[in-house]
């Protein structure tokens, strides 16, 4: 080797050990996890018990900052703008790969404003009736609708979020003349529901799974490739005869782009860890979660596929945020 090379590489190497045991040393001091939704809401619910387990393993504390406004815009950006230095990381909701194609402008870039670290769930919408409403079945449903053209209306948690693009699908797919009836949250149309005031409604699982199994609300199908085991007697689309109908949402970790690589890595190997634990993937499914726990590579391609995918459905249903 000559004496230039060596040079070379002595000093990378004295570059790179300080990123290096700065990385080692990781985390130093206790972490920001911005979510950009409200307390109490399916992001808070699941990113909590995650994040009390990542802080135990860490030895730091993994601190949640509520930041909500503008359907999760206002506290994503704050994370995109936040130093790539591991001490910010945002746990967000789908509403990150939607609203890029709601809205006209969004002040953060889903794919280069972010490094991906894991998806940690996926969670099913819903589509219930008050227990008084006639349609016992899916199929019955969509009868009645028929025979009442403008007759019905549905809620969901508000325009935009998956359980209202699944609700768009089906009425497109078979030109139903029923309206939309936006809440602002999950609660609020859950309320409506179980009051009988919009008897029909889209909704996140997690939230609606209670009220199921209480009697409050009837199941008629659940969208995703398979039974939830928190509901397992609810059909999927697919099974009532309607596929193609999609309204999955998923929970996810994210930091700002240009995190350390190594950061990334181990946060990606304990968030996959605690999915993965029995007590975790328990608790997760019985709230109506599905536990993930994949690459920050694959979570990666999965945003790409569905900004593609919601976008699509809102470009359809002319969709607008309000």
């Amino acid at each position: 080797m000559n004496l230039v090379r060596r040079r070379l590489l002595l000093a990378g190497a004295a570059l790179a050990a300080p990123s290096l045991a700065w990385a080692q040393a990781y985390p130093a001091h206790p972490v920001r996890v911005i979510v950009p939704f409200a307390p109490g809401g399916a992001t808070d619910v699941v990113a909590r018990p995650i994040l009390q387990e990542l802080s135990k393993r860490l030895g730091q504390p993994f601190l949640v900052e509520n930041v909500a406004g503008a359907s999760g815009n206002i506290g994503t950006a704050r994370a995109a703008k936040a130093a790539p230095d591991g001490y910010t990381l945002l746990f967000t909701y789908g509403a990150y790969v939607v609203n890029p194609s709601l809205f006209d402008k969004v002040p953060y870039d889903p794919v280069r404003d972010f490094a991906p670290i894991t998806l940690a769930v996926n969670s099913a919408a819903v589509l219930s009736v008050h227990p008084a409403f006639p349609a016992k079945s899916l199929q019955e449903l969509i009868a009645l609708i028929k025979a009442n053209p403008g007759k019905y209306t549905y809620a969901s948690g508000g325009t935009g979020t998956q359980p209202h693009l699944a609700a768009e699908q089906l009425r497109l797919s078979l030109g139903l003349d029923i309206a939309h009836v936006p809440h602002n949250g999950g609660g609020p149309a859950l309320v409506s529901m179980i009051g009988g005031h919009t008897p029909i409604g889209f909704t996140t699982l997690p939230p609606t799974a209670p009220h199921i199994k209480s009697g409050k609300l009837r199941a008629l199908a659940i969208t995703g490739a398979k039974r939830s085991p928190s509901v397992p007697d609810v059909p999927t689309m697919a099974e009532a005869g309607y596929p193609g109908v999609e309204g999955d949402a998923w929970g996810g970790v994210l930091a700002p782009a240009g995190t350390d690589k190594q950061v990334v890595a181990l946060l990606n190997r304990e968030i996959v860890g605690i999915l993965a634990q029995s007590s975790m993937k328990e608790r997760l499914t019985d709230l109506g979660y599905e536990p993930v726990g994949n690459s920050p590579d694959e979570f990666a391609v999965q945003i790409k596929i569905d900004i593609a995918k919601w976008a699509k459905v809102i470009r359809s249903a002319g969709i607008k945020a309000e």
